[in-house]
């Protein structure tokens, strides 16, 4: 297959981020990353851009360390508190999965957290306190604690939820 070297203006993912020089089919390059103002043609004259899109590219890294690193000290914080039906025999109906616990977090801390940057080896079928590790930047990780009680628990008054809300 023919491929064509192009630079990258902004960050596209699974292929690179600003100043990147790669290589690319021919088609892929005429039909979307050059209409589309996305890339350039690795010309000699268009290498003389590079130096200006690796400034550019290292303040959006900043920002993106930035936020990051504030969303963990957010998230550190936080204490989220959810109910799972648990029946005779400790049987779980359903589960706290990773999209359940990125919908907590977005709605007491304001926070949008993608369910990927969970890591939750299976989901939750059992009632108790867990950390859960948060992937929010290649260089920074934080955890937040999702406790979990069962729903027969709740409507007996036993324990009721606390959440810490920054």
């Amino acid at each position: 297959m023919a491929t064509l070297d192009v630079i990258l203006k902004e960050k596209i993912e699974g292929l690179g981020a600003e100043a990147d020089v790669v290589k690319v089919k021919r088609g892929y390059a005429r039909n979307f990353l050059l209409p589309q103002g996305r890339a350039f043609e690795a010309t000699k004259g268009n290498l003389r851009h590079i130096e200006q899109l690796q400034e550019i590219r290292a303040k959006r890294e900043a920002e993106e360390l930035a936020d990051a690193e504030n969303a963990a000290t957010k998230l550190k914080k936080l204490r989220l508190s959810t109910e799972l039906s648990i029946g005779q025999g400790g049987k779980a109906f359903g589960s706290v999965t990773t999209q359940n616990i990125a919908d907590l977090i977005a709605e007491k801390s304001k926070l949008t957290i993608d369910r990927h940057q969970l890591v939750l080896d299976k989901p939750i079928k059992t009632s108790g306190s867990f950390d859960i590790p948060v992937k929010l930047h290649p260089e920074v990780e934080a955890s937040v604690t999702v406790r979990v009680v069962s729903a027969e628990d709740e409507g007996k008054g036993a324990e009721s939820t606390e959440e810490s809300e920054d």
